[in-house]
């Protein structure tokens, strides 16, 4: 389904910020580890709801999706893109929280992520 891609893509995305700081390769970053997020949809076709879990270590985020590229800035200011959809946001010690825009079968969806350190 593609909605559910997209959903998944969503939330891959929002993490792979926290997996881009700028530092060393092999330095742990400041948002390492494993993390919960959540991708509600408020408008749009796309999923009401999906949750997963993806790991980010030394500045990389692993799980299954699409490639994500993004960044996070050492205030944790998330940005981040995948496969034509878009997040943004802010993390803080261990939760953070944003928005996301993308389309599903060509329909515009939208909403908010939510994101909390395990």
């Amino acid at each position: 389904m593609r909605s559910n891609r997209i959903s998944t893509l969503i939330f891959a995305s929002f993490l792979a910020t926290g997996a881009l700081a700028a530092a060393p390769v092999a330095a742990q970053q400041p948002y390492d580890g494993l993390w919960q997020v959540t991708v509600h949809t408020k408008t749009g076709s796309c999923d009401a709801r999906t949750a997963s879990t993806v790991t980010v270590s030394e500045g990389k985020v692993t799980g299954s999706g699409a490639p994500v590229s993004g960044t996070v800035s050492s205030g944790g200011l998330v940005r981040v893109s995948i496969n034509g959809a878009y997040a943004a946001g802010q993390l803080s010690g261990n939760s953070g929280s944003g928005k996301w825009n993308g389309a599903s079968a060509g329909v515009p969806c939208s909403g908010r992520w939510e994101a909390s350190r395990q």
